[in-house]
């Protein structure tokens, strides 16, 4: 007996609907979409153009017209209840749209969906009784930020081939992620998504928690857990483009509704998806509203916003001819710009614990400055300037890294102009790029060597730090992200050392002020030596906020153990805290039991120095 469709018991209030109107609703995951209550559930859509909205399900033999819904002109929203209806019904609308055809669309703020490949929204109320989340840490400029990059879908599986639920997760990844000493955990997407091999960087449904891993409520137990070890999470999101697929937001009630309807504007070269209408309230404000969701109900402590430069720029990868200039006659899209900014200054108004990261790869001015300064308000920026250039030096024969050593150097120019996290992403580890131990040069022996050099001078570097998986091992394969993690590699000795360096940069980073309360500040920087390409070796000094714990970083980028002088900012005895070299991590152990007192003989502009043996490619 299919369920009735009475008189709505709930229906959505005149300041709802006003607010929804505006694109000003904060909480419109409370009000559209599909809602249980005791005497079924309420159904509530966008769909201004459509001529018709009813809603199709298992409890209606999916008969389109069978539960229709009623349109509210003012908004465009489509209203109704449908009795009966409980947990874990599988449900569309069917749109009419003005030209007369019906297509049927999975819940644009549906809560629950199918595993792929079906592609039907399911009725839940996990979501709304999950409980208020507890919050690990605040994402503060002066704290320690190191930060574990994973895809949940092929970081380890059952026998090889099967899913870690959230729950295997919160008991597996969390206490490995808290036990290599990282701050954050990072997630690559996990709203709904139909295709595995896009990683999620085409979502179907922004509120949906994918149901290849378990539910909203397994979700958030996985935060929780983090939570309790002292660790924050942050979600991979992707509010710059969505896919064609015909059950999702693609001319959703008959005609171009989140996207813009203009091609030149509308639809990405790159990924064949297309782009959100953001001089749309109500489409800004869905957006708005689904980044609040995952803060708010999931408890992720922060937001990376994928692809940011592909909303920036009208001209993003288009030919000329193929895009439409602003009203100035410029490439900026200036309506994207009034969407970031609005996004981000209510964001940090409502949940000031939070940080949102722009992985934006230009030169854009601003990314990480406030909002009421004129910057577009994110809290940090990838540093993709460094990620390039720091992994094409460290990539070259040592033998040829003297006639490019700006490239190791050149981030220091700008490395607080913006609030910055020094990125080695998945997207440095696939489509034949190699692993980072793939890519470094010489025989076994130097290519460990260089990498673990290469996270000495990383973690000493200023900004906060991001390692995707299987870089704390020194994988030796390209990601796959149909396969697991070759753990096996992880228990051999010289993975297993890289493991152990990681662990000790990311304890020096919490433990040293220096290494970490001055990540955005000028003042957490002194050179000691940057232009000594001739011997390859970098030196410079990290500084505490109080100025009385200073630590001194200095690369050997050279196979060659090297008697080298450099100036010191303080004088006394000053003893190694690390030495990528040691024999403890596989080197050489040059320099293990390595201090040195300073003595009264001017170098590199310092009073102050020291004669020190840099170890074979080692940071010390």
């Amino acid at each position: 007996m299919a369920p009735e469709t009475p008189s709505n018991p709930h229906p959505l209030s005149d300041f709802d609907l006003h607010l929804v109107n505006q694109g000003n609703h904060e909480r419109l995951f409370d009000v559209l979409g599909c809602h249980l209550f005791e005497a079924g559930a309420r159904f509530a859509v966008w769909a201004p153009q459509a001529r018709a909205v009813s809603v199709v399900g298992d409890f209606n033999d999916w008969t389109v017209g069978a539960m229709p819904l009623v349109k509210h002109d003012n908004c465009g929203v489509w209203e109704g209840f449908v009795g009966g209806l409980g947990e874990n019904e599988r449900y569309k609308y069917a749109v009419e749209g003005a030209d007369g055809a019906v297509v049927q669309k999975a819940d644009p703020l549906g809560l629950a969906a199918e595993l792929r490949p079906n592609t039907a929204s399911v009725s839940t109320s996990v979501v709304r009784d999950l409980p208020q989340p507890d919050y690990a840490r605040r994402m503060a400029y002066d704290q320690p930020m190191s930060i574990y990059e994973v895809h949940l879908g092929s970081w380890r599986k059952h026998d090889g081939w099967r899913f870690y639920s959230y729950d295997d997760l919160a008991e597996h990844l969390v206490d490995y992620v808290a036990d290599l000493g990282f701050t954050h955990i990072e997630v690559m997407p996990l709203h709904e998504f139909p295709y595995d091999g896009s990683w999620g960087y085409q979502p179907v449904g922004l509120y949906c928690v994918t149901s290849r891993f378990g539910n909203a409520g397994g979700l958030a137990h996985l935060v929780r857990r983090a939570h309790a070890r002292g660790l924050g999470v942050i979600m991979d999101w992707v509010p710059g483009h969505f896919p064609k697929d015909a059950h999702g937001l693609a001319r959703f009630d008959g005609g171009p509704l989140y996207e813009y309807a203009d091609p030149k504007k509308g639809e990405h070269p790159d990924w064949g998806t297309l782009v959100y209408d953001y001089g749309r309230w109500e489409v800004v404000n869905f957006l708005e509203a689904n980044a609040a969701f995952w803060l708010e109900k999931i408890g992720m402590d922060g937001l990376r916003v994928d692809a940011v430069a592909s909303m920036l720029y009208l001209d993003y990868s288009r030919d000329e001819g193929q895009w439409v200039p602003n009203i100035n006659g410029g490439n900026e899209n200036l309506e994207t710009i009034a969407f970031l900014q609005r996004l981000n200054a209510n964001l940090y108004r409502r949940y000031p614990h939070a940080a949102v990261i722009a992985e934006e790869s230009t030169a854009w001015p601003g990314v990480s400055r406030p909002v009421d300064q004129g910057g577009l308000g994110f809290g940090y920026k990838w540093n993709m300037g460094w990620m390039n250039d720091a992994l094409d030096y460290i990539s070259r024969d040592p033998v040829h890294r003297k006639y490019h050593h700006r490239e190791i150097t050149f981030s220091f120019d700008y490395a607080f102009d913006e609030n910055f996290i020094l990125p080695l992403s998945h997207d440095e580890v696939v489509h034949g790029k190699g692993s980072l131990l793939g890519r470094m040069p010489g025989d076994d022996w130097q290519r460990f060597a260089n990498l673990r050099a290469f996270y000495g001078f990383m973690w000493g570097h200023p900004g906060k730090k991001l390692l995707f998986m299987g870089g704390e091992f020194a994988q030796a394969s390209e990601w796959n992200h149909e396969g697991e993690l070759p753990w096996v590699e992880a228990e051999q000795a010289p993975n297993r050392q890289v493991t152990d360096l990681i662990r000790t940069l990311n304890r020096l980073h919490s433990e040293e002020p220096a290494l970490h309360q001055q990540d955005c500040e000028p003042g957490g920087l002194q050179w000691i030596e940057g232009g000594d390409a001739e011997h390859s070796v970098v030196a410079f000094v990290r500084w505490d906020s109080a100025g009385t714990a200073p630590v001194a970083v200095i690369s050997n980028f050279t196979p060659t153990v090297q008697s080298y002088r450099v100036g010191l900012p303080r004088p006394g005895r000053w003893t190694c805290i690390l030495n990528t070299d040691s024999d403890r991590f596989g080197g050489t152990g040059v320099g293990d039991a390595l201090s040195a007192e300073t003595q009264n003989e001017a170098w590199h502009g310092l009073e102050q120095s020291a004669l020190l043996t840099l170890p074979p490619l080692a940071t010390l």
